[in-house]
């Protein structure tokens, strides 16, 4: 489904009341939480390009409090140009309000709570992340515990429910309202499909007609009349971005130039795009060491590459190499060669 210009919602400024005073997502185009993904090289590139709000990778609430290097990196927010959110995971509320706390002190303009974590390791291993629709009361717990020990808004991301038989998330949002969430995400899939088949807007809408907080929209969205689709079938007030900006950091402002004005920016041009994947990839090196830098950024460069001629055959190379400045060239004469042949762009994932 194509959406014309003039059936496109038009995204509004969400405003989010706390104690601190109030948080405003000027643009509601949200770069998700995402493990691996999100951290602050990424977050800091998209945040630059136009996103309204960027928000860490999940963290482990004991980890955050026990102050791993890992963990404390993972945290760092992105200062200036707009508010930032850290993600928290756990299923311990004292651990959970802790961690807020923690992250609230490094910066953090928001704290997220995850019930959305499908993985074995979370889910089923630690009965956090999206184990957590399955507990009510004890989500309850960690909601309220959350809200109470800081002074800045606290969101929720979640999902439809565990599976198909229990599709609690509308019950679960007005859980999350009375216990003082600003805000709720929902991905429009259960836990126990993963990734897997087509994320139901349809049903968002249940859990928007089920409270008056500001409710977020994610899942599949990969193009703007994806975005804007998915905003008129669920009543939404914005949008989460995953999947759809790996290697696009420029998309989350495409989407919201699209649904605040109507006018789709195009993707930045070859040239572009090969400054900008060069920035990306020593703002890593940077963040991360040489050499740990690169193993990170081979994921990344691969997307970046996604689509254009040669791409499996420069992945290959790229994950074989181990020097930095030789991947650099290896970028450098893949962008060339393109050019020089003048590939169309590719704007959808």
């Amino acid at each position: 489904m194509s959406t014309d210009q003039q059936s496109i919602p038009q995204l509004k400024p969400i405003v989010l009341r706390a104690p601190r005073g109030a948080v405003t997502i000027d643009v509601p185009v949200i770069l998700a939480p995402m493990s691996g993904v999100t951290d602050l090289p990424f977050r800091r590139l998209v945040r630059r390009m136009g996103a309204g709000l960027v928000v860490s990778e999940m963290i482990a609430s004991w980890a955050m409090i026990h102050e791993n290097a890992a963990t404390l990196r993972m945290a760092e927010v992105v200062s200036g140009g707009g508010p930032s959110s850290v993600q928290l995971a756990g299923c311990e509320p004292e651990a959970m309000a802790e961690a807020a706390r923690l992250a609230v002190d490094r910066g953090a303009d928001l704290i997220d709570i995850n019930f959305g974590c499908p993985v074995k390791k979370v889910a089923v291993g630690q009965m956090a992340g999206s184990a957590l629709m399955r507990d009510e009361i004890q989500a309850a717990r960690i909601l309220t515990a959350t809200v109470r020990a800081v002074d800045v808004p606290v969101t929720l991301k979640m999902r439809m429910g565990w599976d198909r038989q229990s599709l609690n998330a509308p019950r679960l949002a007005q859980i999350a309202e009375e216990s003082g969430i600003a805000m709720v995400t929902v991905h429009g899939r259960t836990r126990q499909q993963f990734y897997e088949g087509i994320a139901d807007w349809d049903f968002i809408a249940d859990v928007k007609n089920a409270v008056s907080i500001p409710i977020i929209a994610n899942g599949d969205i990969t193009t703007e009349d994806q975005a804007a689709e998915a905003l008129a079938r669920s009543g939404a007030d914005g949008v989460m971005i995953g999947r759809g900006a790996y290697g696009r950091p420029w998309f989350p402002a495409q989407v919201g130039s699209y649904l605040t004005t109507g006018r789709r920016i195009p993707a930045p041009d070859l040239a572009t795009q090969h400054g900008i994947l060069l920035e990306h990839y020593r703002a890593m090196r940077a963040h991360y060491g040489e050499h740990a830098g690169l193993r990170v950024a081979r994921k990344h460069i691969g997307w970046y590459a996604r689509g254009l001629p040669g791409a499996a055959e420069f992945r290959a190379a790229v994950n074989r190499l181990d020097e930095a400045e030789a991947v650099e060239s290896l970028i450098a004469g893949l962008y060339e060669r393109v050019m020089a042949h003048q590939a169309p762009l590719r704007e959808a994932a």
